[in-house]
């Protein structure tokens, strides 16, 4: 499997990538076009595309925030799901702490869900978290916090929720 990143909106993997992230997040998950395509140059911003056999599986999205990984948003196409890719993105990112958010699990897809990602090693926080809005008028939404590969700190949680709103979230929306 090939790890591919995506620095610029005119990369050939963009259009695909962001046509499966329109699919696997809600609107309201989603950034902006105008705030996804300027993020793409930032340092500590990745926008990995990963291919096999020369064709496009899936995508993390994840920002370097010192010490931590925060994975923004991942998903894998729909027609490679259940085949491991899922698990083998999630297994070559660096080892370091690494957070992500998902819905509180009060449905069977959210079950699901959890369930893959404590396969994988990530644990649920307790911290109560809401995600700020990523578009103007919106509230923010009530997540679960997971992190691998262990619990989070409250001062770590802390610093993360910081460093989503003052970083990850700078510019959401102009």
């Amino acid at each position: 499997m090939e790890r591919v990143r995506v620095t610029r909106a005119d990369h050939p993997l963009y259009a695909e990538a962001m046509a499966l992230y329109g699919v696997s997040f809600p609107a309201h998950e989603r950034r902006e076009a105008a705030s996804q395509a300027r993020i793409l140059g930032q340092e500590a911003y990745h926008f990995d595309a990963f291919c096999d056999e020369g064709r496009f599986v899936g995508e993390i999205l994840y920002w370097e925030l010192g010490e931590t990984l925060y994975i923004e948003h991942f998903c894998v196409q729909p027609a490679r799901r259940n085949k491991g890719y899922g698990q083998r993105i999630l297994a070559s990112l660096p080892a370091r702490t690494r957070i992500l958010e998902i819905d509180p699990p009060v449905d069977e897809i959210a079950r699901r869900r959890k369930g893959f990602y404590e396969r994988c090693g990530y644990v649920e926080n307790p911290y109560p978290h809401v995600h700020p809005p990523y578009h103007r008028g919106n509230a923010g939404h009530e997540l679960v916090i997971m992190s691998a590969p262990r619990s989070l700190t409250r001062a770590e949680y802390d610093a993360f929720a910081r460093a989503l709103r003052d970083t990850v979230m700078e510019r959401a929306y102009e």
